[in-house]
Protein backbone atom coordinates (compact mmCIF):
# COMPACT_ATOMS: atom_id res chain seq x y z
CA UNK A 1 0.00 0.00 0.00
CA UNK A 2 1.19 3.78 -0.55
CA UNK A 3 1.51 5.68 2.15
CA UNK A 4 -0.22 9.43 2.87
CA UNK A 5 0.19 12.48 4.15
CA UNK A 6 -2.12 15.45 4.49
CA UNK A 7 -1.09 18.83 5.23
CA UNK A 8 -2.00 22.93 4.54
CA UNK A 9 -4.94 22.86 7.01
CA UNK A 10 -5.37 25.28 9.67
CA UNK A 11 -8.12 28.06 10.56
CA UNK A 12 -9.85 30.46 8.24
CA UNK A 13 -12.53 32.87 8.38
CA UNK A 14 -15.35 31.83 6.39
CA UNK A 15 -15.01 32.66 2.55
CA UNK A 16 -11.06 32.33 2.60
CA UNK A 17 -9.12 29.87 0.85
CA UNK A 18 -6.92 26.83 1.74
CA UNK A 19 -5.16 24.31 0.09
CA UNK A 20 -4.79 20.88 1.15
CA UNK A 21 -1.71 18.12 -0.21
CA UNK A 22 -1.39 14.89 -0.04
CA UNK A 23 2.13 13.87 -0.34
CA UNK A 24 2.44 9.74 -1.23
CA UNK A 25 5.32 7.80 -0.95
CA UNK A 26 6.20 3.77 -0.59
CA UNK A 27 4.50 3.74 -4.53
CA UNK A 28 3.94 5.88 -7.03
CA UNK A 29 0.43 7.17 -6.82
CA UNK A 30 0.24 7.02 -10.89
CA UNK A 31 -2.06 4.33 -10.95
CA UNK A 32 -4.28 5.11 -8.12
CA UNK A 33 -7.53 6.43 -8.42
CA UNK A 34 -8.04 8.72 -5.27
CA UNK A 35 -10.23 11.03 -3.01
CA UNK A 36 -10.89 13.40 -0.34
CA UNK A 37 -13.32 12.80 2.27
CA UNK A 38 -13.78 14.16 5.35
CA UNK A 39 -15.27 13.96 9.13
CA UNK A 40 -16.89 16.38 11.31
CA UNK A 41 -16.98 15.57 15.03
CA UNK A 42 -20.52 13.51 15.62
CA UNK A 43 -20.93 12.44 11.80
CA UNK A 44 -19.71 9.67 9.40
CA UNK A 45 -17.09 10.11 7.26
CA UNK A 46 -17.92 11.63 3.61
CA UNK A 47 -17.00 12.08 0.50
CA UNK A 48 -15.56 15.15 -0.95
CA UNK A 49 -13.93 14.60 -4.35
CA UNK A 50 -12.54 12.02 -6.61
CA UNK A 51 -10.02 11.96 -9.00
CA UNK A 52 -8.91 9.09 -11.45
CA UNK A 53 -5.60 7.97 -11.89
CA UNK A 54 -4.24 10.10 -14.58
CA UNK A 55 -5.94 13.34 -13.46
CA UNK A 56 -8.67 13.28 -16.59
CA UNK A 57 -11.73 12.69 -14.85
CA UNK A 58 -13.50 14.38 -11.28
CA UNK A 59 -15.70 13.60 -9.23
CA UNK A 60 -17.33 16.74 -6.63
CA UNK A 61 -20.10 15.78 -3.61
CA UNK A 62 -22.91 18.64 -4.44
CA UNK A 63 -21.92 20.42 -0.90
CA UNK A 64 -18.51 21.54 -2.76
CA UNK A 65 -19.03 21.44 -6.45
CA UNK A 66 -18.06 25.08 -8.03
CA UNK A 67 -15.86 25.63 -5.05
CA UNK A 68 -13.47 22.84 -4.59
CA UNK A 69 -11.15 21.38 -6.77
CA UNK A 70 -9.66 18.35 -6.64
CA UNK A 71 -5.92 17.77 -8.99
CA UNK A 72 -2.64 16.01 -8.45
CA UNK A 73 0.69 15.61 -10.26
CA UNK A 74 2.12 12.49 -10.32
CA UNK A 75 5.33 13.34 -11.45
CA UNK A 76 5.34 14.89 -7.51
CA UNK A 77 3.65 11.73 -5.90
CA UNK A 78 1.13 14.53 -4.99
CA UNK A 79 -2.63 15.11 -4.64
CA UNK A 80 -4.53 18.41 -3.91
CA UNK A 81 -7.75 20.04 -2.84
CA UNK A 82 -7.95 23.55 -3.64
CA UNK A 83 -11.08 25.06 -1.28
CA UNK A 84 -12.39 28.14 -1.97
CA UNK A 85 -15.25 30.23 -0.32
CA UNK A 86 -15.07 27.69 2.61
CA UNK A 87 -18.17 27.79 4.68
CA UNK A 88 -18.23 26.94 8.82
CA UNK A 89 -19.64 23.83 7.77
CA UNK A 90 -17.21 22.59 6.40
CA UNK A 91 -15.20 22.34 9.45
CA UNK A 92 -13.77 18.64 9.64
CA UNK A 93 -10.55 16.68 9.71
CA UNK A 94 -9.86 16.08 5.98
CA UNK A 95 -8.31 12.65 4.58
CA UNK A 96 -6.64 12.06 1.22
CA UNK A 97 -7.02 8.45 0.27
CA UNK A 98 -6.26 5.73 -2.66
CA UNK A 99 -8.25 3.21 -4.22
CA UNK A 100 -7.57 0.21 -6.43
CA UNK A 101 -7.14 0.67 -10.04
CA UNK A 102 -10.50 -0.94 -10.51
CA UNK A 103 -12.61 1.37 -8.10
CA UNK A 104 -12.16 5.17 -9.95
CA UNK A 105 -14.10 7.96 -8.93
CA UNK A 106 -15.85 6.23 -6.22
CA UNK A 107 -17.90 8.08 -3.59
CA UNK A 108 -17.96 5.10 -0.87
CA UNK A 109 -15.51 5.23 1.85
CA UNK A 110 -14.99 1.40 1.85
CA UNK A 111 -13.56 1.42 -1.81
CA UNK A 112 -10.08 3.24 -0.94
CA UNK A 113 -7.65 1.03 0.92
CA UNK A 114 -4.73 3.45 2.05
CA UNK A 115 -5.62 6.47 4.33
CA UNK A 116 -3.54 9.79 5.49
CA UNK A 117 -4.17 10.65 9.18
CA UNK A 118 -5.84 14.02 8.28
CA UNK A 119 -5.53 17.67 8.71
CA UNK A 120 -7.46 19.27 10.55
CA UNK A 121 -9.37 22.16 8.84
CA UNK A 122 -11.80 25.08 10.62
CA UNK A 123 -13.60 27.45 9.40
CA UNK A 124 -15.06 30.50 12.34
CA UNK A 125 -18.23 32.24 10.95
Amino acid sequence: QVQLVESGGGLVQAGGSLRLSCAASGRTISVYPMGWFRQAPGNEREFVAAITSNGGNTNYADSVKGRFTISRDNAKNTMYLQMNSLKPEATAVYYCAAAPIFWPLATSSQRYNSWGQGTQVTVSS
